[in-house]
Formats: structure tokens, sequence, C-alpha cells
């Protein structure tokens, strides 16, 4: 079945007229979601929209109201509102086209497949002329639609055999980073820390696969209703376990490394320092046991050889007898 489109129209280069369509580039229900349901009845929670000391209001009685202070409102009606939406083009015209790469994708909002009309052989041709020239030219065509009134910006680029078009968020509707980013403190790494987790992001680098990724909590979510409904035990899914707190970074860093060296694709120069910076760290661990074994012994045996000294009677000289004092006369 022939996905249904989201919009049909033309996209326009100068003299240039493509007949396209835009099918969404994404599932919507792929999420399980859920209705608020009434548990002793098993109805449907359903809303009523109500005025406080009024009750329940027709949807005639209701319009759209903009808060400029706590609790007054700008009342607008729709019929106010349909007076400034934009007209409906039936045309993206491609005014502008930049790098592949200098769109930072912050700005990127929902992605779409734009098909090429079939009926003509021409305008399928044209489709397949602006695809190809955009990959060539490794630029991205910009331009804006307007559809159901509102207009955005839209960055045209190829696509596998066809095109994606991508609507863009405008200016005002992005944070700057900076301001968010401004209590992250100055910190100067040492070179060697840089350097090991380079080395780890170079091992575990590779060509990007969705598929190798899964939404665990919707295949938990999902075997949970299943065995609800089939009346059954659910089945444990199990997660990984999280490794514990990690104190030193320099030596989680060249542990990391360590273990990723039997399947990494990196340079082994690496992998060696940390292995040998391991084994010194060891042979230093092995030593200062060996040293505090040695410790512990010389102290057993003074302990020993004072209880000896303490079982053994005291010898001690006879003392004189004082000769007695005489009598003060």
């Amino acid at each position: 079945m022939a996905a249904r489109a989201y919009w049909s129209g033309r996209i326009r280069l100068s003299l240039v007229s493509i007949p396209i369509e835009l099918v969404p580039a994404t599932k919507s229900g792929a999420k399980i979601a859920f209705h608020q349901v009434h548990k002793p009845s098993g109805s449907r929670i359903r809303y009523e929209k109500v005025v406080p000391g009024i009750g329940p209001v027709d949807a005639d009685d209701i319009v759209k109201g903009y808060e400029l202070d706590k609790g007054k409102y700008v009342l607008l009606t729709d019929d106010e509102l349909d007076e400034v939406k934009l007209e409906a083009k039936k045309s993206i015209d491609l005014v502008q086209f930049v790098g592949e790469n200098e769109i930072d994708p912050i700005y990127f909002d929902r992605p779409y497949f734009v098909l090429p009309d079939d009926d003509n052989e021409d305008d399928a041709e044209a489709y397949v002329v602006l695809r190809d020239a955009l990959r060539k030219a490794k630029k991205v065509a910009l331009g804006q639609i307007v559809i159901r009134g509102k207009g955005s910006i839209v960055a045209i680029k190829p696509c596998g055999d066809g095109l994606m078009l991508e609507t863009l968020h405008y200016a005002d509707e992005v944070k700057k980073a900076s301001t968010a980013f401004k209590d992250v403190p100055e910190v100067k790494p040492e070179a060697d820390m840089i350097s090991l987790a380079e080395e780890l992001i170079d091992r575990k680098s590779k060509k990007f696969d969705a598929g190798a990724f899964k939404d665990d909590y919707q295949v938990a979510l999902r075997e949970l209703i299943d065995a609800k409904a089939e009346h059954r035990q659910v089945r444990t899914i199990e997660e990984p376990r999280q490794s514990a707190k990690v104190i030193n970074l320099m030596d989680a860093l060249r542990r990391s490394v360590g273990r990723g060296g039997k399947g990494g694709g990196g340079s082994g120069g690496g992998s060696n320092r940390a292995e040998n910076d391991n084994s010194r760290d060891e042979t230093r661990g092995e030593g200062s046991k060996s040293e505090s074994h040695s410790k512990k012994t010389k102290s057993a045996r003074k302990t020993k050889h004072a209880a000896k000294a303490r079982a053994k009677p005291s010898r001690t000289k006879t003392s004189k007898k004082a000769k007695p004092r005489r009598k003060a006369a």
C-alpha cells in the first residue's frame, strides 16, 4: 500500500518546475501509546471542557487567548487567525544553496521523502538531474514551504536514489549553545588522557547502523502487554549492569583501551603503552604487598620477644638493709 502524501506541489529552480509529493520519513505508530481508563467500569475516560463556576461549555463559545499578564488575555477568533495565515502555496522555490555540512543539526525538525511524479517522463528526468547535481556539488537546497497556513524553512538534499526534505527551525526557535554551556568549568586535561580517549573512540568507530540499537523500554512494554493479554507470566528482560563509579579517569581510560585491544581496529602502540602501564601498576602493587608483609612479620617477632621477656621472673639485686637513723637529741 502506497504511503499517503503529506503534501503535493512543485519544486521550482529558476524556470525548472518539478512536480513532487512529500511522504513522512518516520512512523508515529512505532511507539506504544496509552489511553486513560476508568478501572472499576473499564470505560475510557473522556474530558469535557469546563469553566470554573459555570460547568461544561459549547465548542462555539470557545476562542483562543494569548496571556499578556496573569489572568489577562487577548482574545482571538478563528476568523481573525485565518486572516493572518499565509496563503497556501503549491511550490517550493529553491532560493539558496549551502554546503551539506554547514547546517547545524540543531536546526533540523522533521524529515520527509520527496517522491517524483511518475506520470511524466520529462518531470522524472528533471527530478534525477536535481538529485545528481546536488550530490556532485555537495550542496543542500534551501527554500520555504507553506502547509496549513504556516511557513517553514526546508532543506532538500540527496538521499539514496531520491531526495529528502527536512523542515528547519527558525533562528528565534533555537537556544544559543553559549548560554546553555556557560556553567561548564574550564578544565585542561592531560594530553595522555585525550590520546587514550581518541584511541578508544577510534576502536569503536564504524558505519552508522540504526538497526544495531533497540528500544529496550518498548520491548519490555510490549512483552508486558502481550503477557497480560495472554494471561501468562511476564518474561524478565535483563538490562546491562551499570559499572561502579569511576574514581580515577586516567586508570579507567587505560583499562578501557586495554579491554578493547583484541577486537579493535586502531593502532596497537597506545594499547601496548596502556598494558605496560597497567603491568607497572600491578608490579608496584605486588611490591607494596611484599613490603607490607615483611613489616608485619618483623612486628610479630618483636611482639613475641616482648611477651617472653614479660613471662620470665625479674632478677633484682637484694638491697642492703638501711641503717636506722639516730634520733635527734
